[in-house]
């Protein structure tokens, strides 16, 4: 069992990018300057900590390394995390120039390819799941997958964002987090139980656990964008406060920040010790999404 964050994410990482080169041979007649859009933004690196997730929590209720169903969603995972990143970054959203050290995609192939690269990253991730993993887990795996990303879940969550109605307190700010942040956090880790067919209880751990953690990591990522630079975080930083967007600094301050995190943390790795030594690896992980130069 690796105990290191980054080896985690690393080998995981390897097993996807191994992944999508196979997923692209599928698609021979496709317009290459199309293929090369979708590859240049999802071979482009970053944590890769949804897929990692799927994966781990698929180990941590019992599934092997090798589990293809958890595999296919993990991909599917990446390819829904990675559209939704081409298109925020689109001047009619975000309109950002740099992503995970590189120009956005936009920038390189314009924006009418951009859209469709991001479009065509969504069917491949259900075509991944219908493919490669066991009829009987289709059905669930993709209504997971769907939830979590659509009108409830991530896209319902930016629609909030650019709402100009800004959250008024914390209960208002952590629903539109839980929903554009966490709901794939979240997602990520049942989908991992779900290829095990996992029982209700270990579900249910594993849904608190991501529900924690994506909070955590959104209090995270608002505090980073107060106190790095583009250089440390590939992307640009204090755009958040340039946008007047209403982030958890903004809101409690940097102090009581660090804390909600913290705190969520806890409740976090507290929610899979019903999971016992198999779930150590997502602890590893969740420590290393709070503690990331926080």
């Amino acid at each position: 069992m690796k105990q290191d964050a980054t080896e985690i994410l690393v080998a995981w990482a390897d097993a996807l990018t191994d992944y999508f080169r196979r997923l692209f041979k599928r698609y021979p007649t496709a317009p290459p300057r199309l293929l090369e859009a979708i590859e240049y933004s999802l071979l482009a690196g970053g944590k890769r900590l949804r897929p990692a997730l799927v994966m781990e929590s698929c180990r941590a209720c019992g599934g092997g390394e090798s589990s293809q169903a958890a595999l296919a969603a993990a991909a599917a995972m990446e390819l829904v995390h990675t559209f939704s990143l081409v298109h925020d970054d689109l001047p009619a959203m975000d309109d950002d120039d740099l992503r995970r050290g590189r120009p956005t995609n936009h920038k390189v192939f314009g924006e009418a390819m951009a859209i469709l690269a991001g479009d065509a990253m969504v069917t491949m991730a259900f075509e991944a799941i219908a493919m490669d993993a066991p009829a009987e887990l289709v059905g669930p795996l993709s209504r997971e997958l769907a939830a979590a990303s659509g009108p409830a879940g991530m896209i319902g969550g930016q629609v909030l964002d650019m709402d100009e109605q800004k959250p008024k307190n914390l209960e208002q700010l952590q629903r539109l987090h839980r929903m554009k942040t966490g709901a794939l956090l979240t997602a990520s880790c049942r989908m991992g139980a779900i290829a095990t067919g996992a029982d209700e209880n270990k579900l249910a751990a594993l849904d608190r656990f991501g529900r924690h953690l994506g909070l955590a990591f959104q209090i995270v990522d608002d505090l980073l964008d107060e106190t790095s630079t583009p250089q440390q975080m590939g992307k640009a930083t204090k755009k958040d406060a340039a946008k007047g967007k209403v982030t958890y600094p903004t809101l409690i301050g940097l102090e009581a920040s660090r804390k909600e995190a913290e705190k969520n943390l806890k409740a976090a790795l507290k929610a899979v010790d019903v999971l016992g030594p198999a779930a150590e690896q997502l602890k590893c992980l969740a420590r290393f999404v709070v503690e990331r130069q926080m």
